[in-house]
């Protein structure tokens, strides 16, 4: 839950930014990515069928009384290498991840992944639910001093995303196919949806070329998404 110390701290600084997200249409091949809509589809609803993938962990829940687990499931393209201890703040680490078992049935999926703009690559995650289940609004971690580099993806429309300003309740739902958002300062998540419905996220670093574009935030990193958004003209 949001304390009252914390709101006192960064309320007004920051809540100007949010809710925000940055587009990131335009640096990816759409088409191609909606083009794999079918191809995964199909192949997740194999995954429902075997009823064996870990369910997402809501951990940082913006209400306290929201589920931990609130049903939707996980397959892990890339996850941590055997024996290393799984950290979230080391997304970015790409030394410390290998591809899985489950990369070699979306092989499509991870072509296409290793085209994006990215120098190198730590988490690959899908995230599906066709249950009706919503993700309540929560915040990946909470380490201001850390940003990390990804890319949010989808292939169709269906499933209702969003991010949320804490303090005045507004959501903003993301309109595109992709997004790249602060996932500290701000929380985030989902509605109900109709049917199958899925999202991909990858970590890693972005290439140099991309990263020249970004205006990182050296006081309060994780906030680099909103303030490249907010230069944009607020340019979701």
């Amino acid at each position: 839950m949001v304390q009252a110390a914390e709101r006192q701290t960064y309320n007004e600084a920051v809540t100007g930014l949010y809710p925000s997200y940055l587009s990131m249409d335009e640096f990816v091949d759409v088409e191609a990515l909606r083009s794999l809509d079918s191809y995964i589809t199909q192949r997740v609803k194999k995954h429902i069928l075997q009823d064996d993938d870990t369910l997402f962990l809501n951990q940082h829940r913006l209400e306290a009384d929201s589920p931990y687990q609130p049903g939707v499931r996980e397959v892990w393209l890339r996850r941590t290498v055997p024996g290393t201890p799984y950290d979230y703040l080391d997304l970015d680490k790409p030394e410390l991840w290998e591809y899985t078992e489950a990369a070699s049935e979306f092989t499509l999926l991870v072509d296409f992944l290793k085209t994006l703009p990215f120098s190198a690559f730590g988490r690959m995650l899908l995230i599906y639910d066709d249950g009706g289940r919503t993700v309540p609004a929560h915040r990946d971690h909470e380490a201001r001093d850390i940003c990390h580099e990804f890319i949010w993806m989808r292939t169709n429309k269906r499933k209702p995303f969003y991010v949320l300003n804490q303090f005045t309740g507004e959501k903003k739902y993301i309109e595109g196919y992709t997004a790249w958002f602060d996932t500290v300062n701000q929380f985030h998540g989902s509605d109900a949806g109709d049917g199958l419905t899925f999202s991909i996220r990858v970590d890693g670093r972005f290439n140099d070329e991309f990263r020249k574009q970004i205006p990182f935030d050296r006081e309060n990193p994780a906030s680099t998404p909103a303030v490249w958004a907010a230069s944009r003209g607020g340019e979701a």
